[in-house]
């Protein structure tokens, strides 16, 4: 569509601010966006849609327009709502680099936009996507009436016969079809999530089409608005947070014109994604500023105040001060240019969603920052009654690490990492700086283990686990091979299980009754052993100095 065919449509509230001579333009897109630099995610061809959020002051509309206009955009549309008139520097900037300008009336939702440039778009599409995209306009809207993605999805169910679900990269349930059968179990939402994140992986184009049982599903990546599978430089730059659609068919032999259709409908729950993501801004620079106060040493009296703002943003509604947990993430990827704090950012906001909540807005109540190559949420939590201390409230490490690592893991493959640290729940200002650093400690408990997805909590720093993660590589080796070599050496050769033995008498405490008859020998049997390995060693197994060096090889081997 040419871009002059939006001024005909009064519903779309378009206002021309300047441009007149270039409204011959063809779109082939759009794209909603408040980033200072999007340009990551432009193809080419797009006519972009801002609330102006990026705008600080007059100096960032020149650098903003600017590259738009590098990254191919045929028109840019502002909102009214944040500023009230667009600002008449942005207009200037436009002007310079004869990019048009629209202005949006305040009560336009850009998905209204959104939706009638797609469909214009893809107009020469069968008539069931433009069917169902007509009749149903209002999934679009931003107000009450609008149905988000559950009302496609059921109409996917009851026009097409097709049941779909819209999952996040861990498996849970955003969204799902009503029609034609139950809900799908959370085991199979994360084992669709794991299958998505692997073919991933591979850069194939989707769907990714896979069957689980007898049941074939085709996978449709969800993408933001606008943005081609290419825009990103790296596919590992937003493989761990985009959403996917899952539908119960084998699409393989699908038409062009069927496929066009589950395109179409991935576009339009890519706006509700969009619209989700424009929402975090403010509890993003929320988050960065009480960051920013906790690491500087800010006085707890203005990390409060911070926190009294913060408090009815994340918790509407919530008549008490509540209490706060934090929690740190890492991504690490071997190889590539890519910013690993963004991306953990995007992750956290996702994960430390309960894996049993449905829709897309749950992930409102946490407030993400970033700091170099980790990110840092703020997760509040309503305040518990005065009969408890806190201490067992909110997120655990391992139910949070149960919830996430199968689907991650496969996202991950074998040049990725995730590792996590959560904090204890503080009640006050001046706990936030204590539960930073407890969860930073956490994180490095969890980084020091094996595996792709690792997480660690507070309650494992009170005793020597914290201590055995930074013990030097080396350092380790020598210890335990200087202790338990003699008697891995000495089992290889006559199966005597000394290993074994040493690990049961000191969970044990040294008590020969109860080893003995945990692994069911006779006392003097257990004596002998336990005889060779101190004539093995030169350790004798009566003194604590020993008995703590042997189990702190254990630990370590």
């Amino acid at each position: 569509m040419r871009l002059r065919a939006l001024l005909d449509t009064d519903a779309l509230g378009l206002k021309l601010l300047g441009g007149e001579d270039e409204l011959d333009r063809t779109v082939r897109g759009v794209m909603t966006t408040d980033l200072r630099d999007p340009s990551r995610y432009l193809s080419g061809g797009e006519l972009v849609l801002t609330g102006l959020a990026w705008r600080r002051g007059p100096a960032d509309s020149e650098p903003f327009v600017r590259l738009l206009v590098q990254s191919g955009v045929v028109a840019l549309a502002a909102g009214e709502a944040e500023l009230g008139d667009v600002p008449e520097d942005l207009v200037l900037a436009c002007a310079r680099h004869r990019l048009p300008l629209f202005a949006v009336h305040e009560s336009v939702a850009f998905a209204t936009i959104t939706e009638h440039v797609v469909r214009q778009v893809s107009g020469e599409r069968a008539g069931d996507l433009a069917a169902v995209v007509d009749r149903h306009r209002r999934m679009m809207t931003s107000g009450p009436a609008g149905g988000g993605p559950d009302v496609v999805l059921d109409l996917l169910g009851s026009d097409l016969d097709l049941r779909a679900w819209v999952l996040s990269p861990t498996g849970r349930l955003i969204a799902g079809s009503k029609v034609g059968g139950p809900a799908l179990p959370a085991d199979l939402c994360a084992r669709l999530a794991a299958e998505h994140l692997s073919a991933a992986r591979t850069a194939r184009r989707g769907p990714h089409r896979v069957t689980l049982g007898t049941t074939p599903y085709s996978l449709f990546p969800i993408r933001s608005s606008g943005r081609s599978p290419q825009a990103a430089r790296d596919v590992r730059e937003t493989l761990l947070s985009d959403w996917l659609l899952a539908v119960e068919a084998d699409a393989s032999d699908w038409p062009e014109e069927r496929l066009d259709l589950l395109q179409g409908v991935t576009q339009l729950i890519a706006v509700e994604r969009d619209r989700r993501d424009a929402a975090r801004t403010v509890r993003r620079r929320l988050a960065q500023e009480v960051l920013e106060l906790v690491q500087t040493g800010a006085a707890p009296a203005e990390i409060a105040a911070r926190l009294r703002v913060a408090a009815p943003v994340l918790l509407p509604g919530l008549g008490a001060a509540p209490h706060w947990q934090v929690v740190v993430a890492r991504v690490e990827w071997e190889g590539g240019d890519i910013e690993a704090g963004p991306v953990a950012q995007s992750l956290l906001e996702e994960v430390l969603v309960d894996p049993l909540a449905t829709g897309p807005e749950p992930s409102d109540r946490i407030a993400v920052a970033h700091t170099g190559d980790e990110a840092i949420a703020l997760v509040p939590l309503p305040a518990v009654s005065s009969e408890h201390d806190g201490s067992e409230a909110g997120i655990l490490a391992d139910a949070l690490l149960d919830s996430i690592r199968d689907p991650l893991a496969a996202g991950l493959d074998d040049d990725g990492r995730v590792t996590l640290g959560v904090s204890a729940a503080v009640h006050s200002a001046e706990g936030l700086r204590g539960a930073l650093e407890e969860s930073r400690h956490a994180r490095r408990v969890a980084a020091a283990r094996p595996g792709r997805v690792c997480a660690a909590g507070h309650q494992e720093l009170a005793s020597h686990v914290l201590l055995l993660p930074f013990v030097p590589d080396d350092v380790r080796r020598a210890f335990t091979a200087r202790l338990l070599d003699p008697l891995r050496d000495y089992d290889r050769r006559h199966r005597a299980e000394l290993i074994p033995t040493l690990e049961a008498f000191l969970e044990c405490d040294g008590s020969w009754t109860r080893c003995a008859t945990r692994l069911h020998l006779h006392v003097n049997t257990l004596r002998y052993r336990v005889g060779r390995i101190e004539q093995l060693t030169s350790r004798d197994l009566s003194r604590l100095e020993d008995k703590l060096d042997f189990f702190l090889a254990l630990r370590m081997s």
